[in-house]
């Protein structure tokens, strides 16, 4: 029995499917510590977090368990791993812990509680284990309730009455605004009720949608915080433990600041694209900087992400693009440092309408001929992307992506959007955010009113309400659920509120083929809220 432990958190970046080189990062991890007893690696990292129907290939678990084998018989001497994989026991595939000491797997301990809403659906395919018992090591009975586990009362309190003497949950928690917070009071009501410290490790990094943002920390039995690592940033940190005369006790170590509000937001996006352009090995990026709010704002978290060295962003004017928009795009991309095209699209528009010139004869010009225009740049861009290999962006935000403001197969083209979930006026607050971490955005794109500049005169006030109004009553609508008749209570005209709520629903077919985005609030578009695209209701209350 010992009463010094000194166990390394590892708060790293796994890709998803990657075994090697996720079996490569552990070693590489392990072999920088010295003196450590313990180290402890997020959910299922050897395998990547969220795996998904990964996990229903009898080769990618036998992967798994080979590459934490190989582990653990690199460093027979240790220090020993806590290392999450996918377990295969008898008939049942379980989500697993597995301890690696002395050269080999020494012991296993599968989750309990398998989440199955928002954007988890582990019940698909793992089957949950038995409640889980503390793991002996050193003579120190250690409990490792892992993820879920700890989001209700149960697993814990079991491991505490079976003897567990601290927690360490291994975690793949993705990213949502403000959730830093709500896994602090979980925790804290985890260690009032168990009378146990709990260390709590999450992994970092971007996965499709999904951005797990670290933020691990360690909370001693008195609910006293001990040390706090960074958001967004992987991060290994060694925590010395000592048995006291009322318990172990992790010592106090250090606090990293997080980061809130718009900062937060923002580096929430930049890890997303980061880590998506980079994991799928696109060489950069390519958009359309159309002098408006959201393309910049996008093209500087690409920057932020990539460097400006792998950004390329094209001016595509029409004969309704401002000579204001001409300028604000021109002066963006030189305040970024990025590589600046103008590709004017007069010949294809008028080569489109042209050949349609006779099917259309006698019907006025309508959004058929906007659509148009939108459509062209997406062509074109996409052509960029084929020829030189950089994946387009997308840039509409959750304002517009809510209530179908986009064009299907035009600006709606790409492989991913930085900003899907974030609100219009969200947008703005990002951009003057940024400028005060450096000027680069001009201040005319965030003072003028936006347009989408597919005809005359165009705002995009003309079609919808301000976007102060659309966006609480579209946060009425998707994050709250809410029936038409509290938001109307808020204050908004009740006619206007059902107009959102149709839009909204007629959208989802657009939606649906919509490029991946980052998740930043608690119901985004895709993973979390899933409705029909056939659907009849409406809510008339």
């Amino acid at each position: 029995m010992t009463d010094k432990l000194t166990i390394a958190l590892a708060q790293l970046n796994p890709t998803v499917g990657a075994v090697s080189a996720n079996l490569a990062k552990a070693k590489a991890e392990v072999a920088k510590l010295s003196g450590v007893d313990l180290v402890l690696f997020p959910e299922l990292f050897i395998a990547g977090y969220p795996p998904e129907d990964l996990v229903l290939r009898p080769s990618f678990v036998a992967a798994c368990k080979a590459a934490c084998e190989e582990l653990a018989a690199a460093f027979p001497n240790g220090p020993a791993m806590l290392m999450g994989l996918p377990w295969r026991e008898g008939e049942k595939l379980h989500n697993a812990v597995a301890l690696l000491n002395g050269g080999k797997i020494e012991t296993v301990r599968f989750k309990f509680d398998l989440p199955n809403y928002g954007v988890f659906d582990e019940k698909r395919v793992f089957q949950p284990g038995p409640a889980p018992g503390p793991i002996n090591f050193k003579g120190v009975r250690i409990g490792v309730p892992i993820c879920e586990d700890i989001w209700k009362s149960e697993v814990c309190e079991t491991l505490e009455e079976t003897g567990a003497e601290l927690l360490l949950s291994p975690n793949g928690s993705p990213f949502e605004r403000n959730k830093d917070d709500v896994r602090l009071n979980l925790v804290v009501a985890r260690v009032t009720e168990t009378g146990l410290p709990l260390a709590y490790l999450n992994q970092v990094g971007g996965q499709d949608e999904l951005v797990f943002d670290g933020a691990s920390f360690v909370l001693n039995a008195d609910r006293s915080l001990a040390l706090q690592m960074p958001m967004f940033e992987e991060a290994v940190v060694i925590s010395e433990w000592n048995r006291m005369d009322d318990g172990w006790q992790c010592k106090k170590g250090d606090f990293a600041v997080l980061p809130e509000k718009e900062e937060e937001a923002w580096k929430a996006c930049v890890l997303g694209l980061k880590d998506y352009v980079n994991k799928n090995r696109f060489p950069g990026v390519v958009l359309g900087l159309s002098g408006g709010i959201d393309s910049a704002v996008v093209a500087a978290m690409a920057v932020d992400a990539l460097g400006k060295e792998r950004v390329h962003c094209v001016m595509l004017p029409y004969a309704y693009t401002s000579k204001d928009s001409l300028v604000d795009a021109e002066e963006c991309a030189k305040l970024l440092g990025v590589r600046y095209d103008v590709v004017p699209i007069k010949e294809p528009v008028e080569g489109f309408l042209s050949a349609l010139k006779p099917m259309f004869a006698g019907k006025n010009s309508d959004i058929t001929e906007e659509n148009v225009q939108s459509r062209s740049r997406g062509v074109i861009l996409m052509a960029i992307s084929n020829k030189f290999g950089a994946m387009v962006l997308t840039t509409g935000n959750k304002s517009e992506m809510s209530v179908g403001y986009a064009t299907l197969y035009g600006d709606m083209n790409g492989g991913f959007n930085p900003i899907k979930d974030i609100y219009k006026v969200e947008v703005y607050r990002l951009a003057e955010w940024r400028n005060t971490m450096g000027f680069v955005i001009p201040t005319r794109i965030i003072t003028k009113a936006p347009t989408a500049e597919l005809r005359e005169n165009q705002k995009d006030q003309d079609s919808l309400p301000p976007y102060e109004v659309l966006d609480d009553i579209l946060e009425g609508l998707v994050e709250l659920e809410e029936p038409v008749s509290a938001i109307v209570a808020r204050g908004h005209d009740v006619a206007l509120v059902k107009r959102i709520q149709h839009l909204l629903y007629v959208a989802e077919y657009k939606r649906r083929q919509s490029a991946p985005g980052v998740k930043i609030t608690r119901r985004n578009f895709g993973r979390d809220r899933r409705y029909p695209i056939t659907n009849g209701w409406r809510d008339l209350g």
